[in-house]
């Protein structure tokens, strides 16, 4: 809020026909004492449970990464392998994959660039945007700083490397527009990952029914089947994870002692020898032998850390102590003895590597191991569906995706949600892939772009992190793009050779996904500027309210609008066509911060348009993209209680300063002031009253006014522009939910306020 607002919102009050005016006062912003209600520090978690925390992370992190060893030797060696010790440097390049990315970079590195404990593409973003000032949106208020949970520990601000970026990418908008596209990027590959997760997991789990019935069931039964399973997964979305979710975790504990155990037995079994492969010098070899077949085969190779973004997607559920636990004694020795096992076995039976999991179970185990490999598959596909929802969730709360109806599926846990539009396109989607694809070989070159994209953008967005906010030692910088960064590289360009041969197909997909994304934003940030060049003034607000002063009716008025600088234009139009006003005007600005959550208590800063016995009041109801809106807390009730909290507090204030300002008081209204006691009952009368006209305006009722503001091309608009925003906007929002919707606001106090912006 502009100084000048501030100026004109002065506090008065009357007492038996006499003003007492604040101008002369020491002024205290209302929003002070708002922002510095915070709750107390985090404390750190016991042990135990942390440990429950790890126990449960098995069950929903690492079904991805965990059903790998289905399909990862034969993406490898799609044609056979020729010379048997590259079955030696497979598992070396396997080996060196899953202990640099998923182990060093993800769990040790990246998950401590959490966002208040929220992980993925927008929470970096988000983070940096906190830091630097790097968002398109000018909806930031000086008092979203004093949120708790906005607030970052950054040790040494002077340091010049950082603040030297810092300051460039702040200047430069070339350099914003990159980030805000690269965060849309990572989220649609993230999306894209969403679609082939189920679709790869599921038809590698059930290929072991070819394996006991192999002229019974061929491929096009083996894919029908699939596609039942697939649609059965999504149709039970709708009754959250929460149900399901205690079984998850045991069933994939089963999984990991089952491939490592298998792993251990085929080890000891037909080759202990394979241990040789942590030898790095068997993938040079590996190279100097297939050369550039060997180069290709890097694209089977990443499929051993598909499911790697979800340790950082994912801790928000958890912890970061937790996941570090449950990957370091768990999951990574399984996979570790299961590729050991699996390379064992190939050195002894070579010709079977297309099919190098099912063929090396022992017999009496097959069909167990069948059962719960198809149960992971299922849970690995769940893992990533969740994930989409919730990242579909945080970019939806920033301002980057069409509005769509969010179903919270727990009470417990706020990050079970449910998206029904985004549940049925996922689904259509999956199968469409499935009954086109068929195979896991052919799968795997698409579902390969998309994991190397995603951590080639994290990696990129980890190095702004470390330079801006952790001031990490430039050495160490340089390390790890030379290292981590090179790795990703190498097999982004791998996996991108394959583009012809379904590659495409996550590009497609992102490419899809982002022009929605992006269309919606660009409109969305020039409504926003629009509304800002065309706000009304609190003087104009005077006079209109004036103007309407003998048709004011009973009641409470709320209007909504996303304008966090002031009064919407839509407020005008308003008066133009219906020349009365409620007793009491709230108007309320619903905005995202970029944080992951806003406690309650600091949800809510009032601003009192002046005078006070206007009673209109502007409201920023401020969310993180984690946040539930409007379902489990009874929205009317709880602003009502604020805005009374908001006047105690304002006139407490008010009467403090008075009372240390007691001569100057007297000064500028004239009449000698005996006591403090007459100070205290000027404020006390002045706030009992407001109070009770707020009290009395809730009681008769509350209407709820909402903007629907048709957006248009302005005529000297290029062709580009009006495509964009005449046609692809307007097509976005005729087919999905309005805002009205969405919020959950009842039609028969609804109101709507319609209002063409030509933009």
């Amino acid at each position: 809020m502009s100084s000048n607002e501030q100026n004109q919102e002065v506090p008065q009050y009357q007492l038996n026909g006499k003003k007492l005016s604040g101008k002369s006062l020491k002024r205290y912003d209302s929003l002070d004492l708002e922002s510095s209600k915070v709750p107390g520090a985090k404390k750190a978690l016991e042990w135990t449970v942390i440990l429950k925390l790890a126990f449960q992370s098995i069950g929903v992190v690492y079904g991805d990464i965990g059903t790998s060893p289905l399909y990862v030797f034969s993406s490898i060696f799609p044609n056979g392998v020729t010379y048997d010790e590259d079955i030696l440097g497979a598992l070396s390049l396997i080996f060196y994959t899953i202990t640099l990315i998923p182990l060093i970079k993800y769990v040790f590195i990246v998950l401590r660039a959490n966002d208040n404990g929220d992980g993925g593409t927008f929470a970096l973003y988000s983070l940096i945007c906190r830091y630097s000032k790097v968002g398109l949106i000018p909806s930031q208020q000086p008092e979203d700083k004093d949120v708790s949970t906005f607030k970052l520990d950054l040790p040494d601000r002077r340091t010049r490397r950082a603040s030297k970026l810092k300051s460039n990418l702040e200047s430069s908008n070339f350099a914003k527009f990159v980030l805000l596209i690269a965060t849309m990027l990572g989220t649609s590959m993230v999306i894209g990952d969403g679609i082939l997760t189920p679709c790869i997991s599921v038809l590698s789990a059930v290929g072991g029914l070819k394996e006991a019935a192999p002229s019974q069931l061929t491929e096009g039964r083996l894919v029908w089947i699939a596609v039942a399973i697939l649609l059965l997964l999504f149709m039970f979305q709708r009754f959250g994870t929460e149900k399901v979710g205690n079984t998850f975790a045991p069933i994939l504990c089963l999984w990991f002692i089952f491939i490592a155990g298998i792993g251990l037995y085929n080890f000891v079994k037909y080759d202990p020898t394979v241990v040789r492969a942590l030898n790095p010098k068997y993938i040079i070899d590996y190279f100097k032998r297939n050369k550039k077949n060997a180069w290709i085969s890097l694209g089977g190779v990443v499929m051993c850390i598909t499911g790697g973004e979800a340790l950082f997607a994912d801790v928000g559920h958890f912890s970061v102590r937790s996941i570090q636990l449950s990957m370091c004694c768990v999951t990574y020795p399984a996979l570790i003895l299961a590729y050991l096992g699996q390379a064992a076995f190939l050195r002894k039976n070579i010709d079977d590597v297309s099919d190098t999991f099912y063929k090396s179970i022992p017999n009496g185990l097959y069909w167990p191991v069948f059962a719960v490999a198809v149960l992971a598959a299922i849970i690995a596909s769940q893992a990533l569906i969740s994930g989409t929802f919730a990242i579909i969730q945080q970019s939806l709360a920033l301002g980057c995706f069409p509005h769509v109806k969010i179903v919270h599926t727990s009470t417990k846990y706020h990050g079970q949600i449910y998206i029904p539009e985004v549940n049925n396109l996922l689904m259509l989607a999956c199968v469409v892939v499935t009954l086109a694809f068929r195979t896991t070989e052919k799968l795997s070159n698409a579902y390969g772009i998309a994991v190397v994209f995603v951590m080639t953008l994290t990696s990129g967005f980890l190095v702004l992190v470390m330079i801006m906010i952790w001031k990490t030692h430039i050495l160490f910088v340089i390390m790890y793009v030379l290292i981590i960064g090179s790795i990703e590289l190498i097999y982004l360009s791998s996996v991108l050779y394959k583009f012809t041969q379904g590659g495409y197909l996550p590009l497609a997909f992102a490419m899809f996904l982002m022009f929605i994304m992006y269309v919606w934003n660009y409109v969305y940030r020039k409504k926003y500027h629009f509304e800002l060049e065309h706000k009304i003034s609190p003087l104009k607000v005077k006079e209109t309210v004036d103007e309407t002063s003998s048709h004011r009716l009973p009641g409470l008025a709320i209007f909504y609008s996303e304008l966090a600088h002031g009064i919407p234009p839509i407020f005008k139009h308003y008066v133009e066509n219906v020349p009365a006003l409620h007793s009491v005007l709230v108007f309320v600005s619903v905005k995202s911060l970029p944080i992951s959550k806003v406690p309650v208590e600091e949800r809510f800063l009032f601003r009192r348009v002046k005078p006070s016995d206007l009673y209109v009041f502007r409201c920023a109801v401020r969310y993180g993209y984690n946040d539930v809106r409007n379902e489990e807390e009874p929205f009317e009730r709880l602003l009502v209680e604020r805005l009374k909290e908001f006047i105690r507090d304002d006139s407490i204030l008010l009467m403090n300063a008075a009372k240390s300002n007691r001569v100057s008081t007297e000064q500028s209204i004239n009449v000698e002031l005996e006591s403090d006691c007459e100070i205290q009952e000027v404020a006390t009368s002045s706030m009992e009253r407001d109070i009770q006209v707020v009290e009395r305006a809730y009681t008769v009722g509350v209407v709820h006014l909402v903007g629907e503001q048709d957006v248009i091309a302005s005529q000297r608009s290029n062709i580009v522009k009006r495509v964009v925003i005449d046609y692809a906007f307007n097509f976005l929002k005729r087919n999905l939910r309005q805002s009205s919707k969405v919020f959950d606001i009842p039609h028969k106090r609804m109101l709507k306020v319609g209002m063409i912006y030509e933009i």
